[in-house]
């Protein structure tokens, strides 16, 4: 295959606020150049994920300008691009991201104008094959390590036991809600900075998972079925959620961290730690909600910044990916080359949309919005 033959891969840098992570990291770079593929890096785009220019240029790949990356054949982002980017891709082109979603959908409009082929990979289905694609839960796991972390950080307290000449100090009580790949890397993490710890969700058949980690798993008797078919929580009735809420204000009383992590796909989050339930919480006591971003867990939480209410600290970070960009940028350049590896074939987009992989993923597709 000659070099004008070969499919062009553009990486440019994160414009989006506070973002750190790169779609590609030099690794992965040098493996798509083996395969066939030509990667152009726009300048600086690995810096804040300690991925200077030399090493892409040791990989293979050629350091260009914004311009000239984002006429790659295929273009990828970790976040969305800007609406203004939009016109600067090669007309027919294709274009990776996490998500395309939010606002008035007319990002999604424009790249259907611009006849871009658009993937957003947070609609990944939920099977085998698409396991090494999952940038949900490859991201979720910095997230659940982290959140463990800042907790550790805004607490008074110690999380071990710790037997000192100046007496004993008992282990701190961690609480997670929300059991998914981030609550379970939370009590992960928890449990190794030596924690006690127990979790809740919604779905009974995690409570195997929560106990081989070492936590107690705190069991409410719900009469509904709490998960979809995709194994994700669902929204439970108002009925099986004001007892859920009462069942959750009684936990917390006694927890020094809580980190909630519950999400519904495609809605706002659920709402488990109330004000009142703040209220009823030890002073001291720190509250990290990783559903800040879609609304929060906690009925107080204010998205990207901290609060104290009632004597307990109450953190809605967002994008906590970002502030692990190294091994964040690793694990989803994993997902992406998985991917890619998926969707092209000798070279070309291979476009099946029988496969759900592809069917799902593709927002647009030759001037149609195939998703919104």
């Amino acid at each position: 295959m000659s070099e004008r033959d070969r499919m062009r891969i553009g990486v440019p840098k994160e414009t989006a606020a506070n973002e750190r992570r790169v779609a590609l990291v030099p690794d992965a770079v040098a493996r798509l150049v083996k395969g066939g593929f030509q990667v152009a890096i726009e300048r600086g785009a690995g810096v804040s994920a300690a991925c200077p220019d030399a090493a892409y240029k040791a990989a293979g790949a050629t350091v260009a300008d914004r311009a000239s990356v984002l006429q790659g054949d295929v273009v990828l982002h970790v976040q969305a691009p800007t609406a203004g980017e939009v016109s600067q891709y090669r007309e027919g082109g294709a274009v990776v991201a996490t998500s395309f979603s939010g606002g008035d959908g007319s990002l999604v409009r424009q790249l259907a104008q611009r006849k871009l082929t658009a993937f957003s990979l947070v609609l990944l289905p939920r099977i085998t094959r698409a396991q090494s694609m999952d940038v949900l839960s490859s991201q979720a796991t910095v997230a659940g390590y982290k959140a463990v972390l800042i907790a550790a950080s805004a607490t008074g307290r110690f999380l071990p036991m710790l037997v000192t000449a100046a007496g004993t100090i008992p282990a701190a009580r961690v609480l997670v809600l929300g059991v998914g790949v981030a609550g379970l890397q939370a009590i992960a993490t928890a449990r190794r900075l030596g924690a006690i710890v127990s979790a809740f969700d919604v779905r009974p058949a995690v409570k195997e998972q929560v106990q081989s980690l070492g936590a107690t798993f705190l069991e409410m008797a719900i009469e509904e079925h709490a998960e979809t078919a995709g194994g994700y929580a669902k929204e439970l009735s108002e009925e099986t959620h004001r007892k859920e809420l009462a069942f959750l204000a009684n936990a917390a009383k006694d927890a020094d961290i809580v980190i909630t992590t519950a999400a519904i796909p495609g809605k706002k989050a659920p709402i488990l730690i109330t004000a009142a339930a703040v209220e009823g919480m030890k002073p001291g006591a720190v509250i990290v909600d990783l559903a800040a971003e879609t609304g929060g867990n906690c009925e107080l939480t204010e998205p990207g910044t901290e609060i104290v209410r009632h004597g307990v600290v109450i953190l809605g970070p967002v994008n906590l990916p970002s502030t692990l960009p190294l091994h964040a940028s690793q694990m989803y350049a994993k997902n992406l080359s998985a991917f890619l590896g998926h969707v092209i074939q000798e070279g070309q987009l291979r476009l099946d949309f029988e496969d759900p992989i592809i069917r799902d993923t593709c927002v647009t597709h030759a001037g149609e919005v195939r998703k919104t």
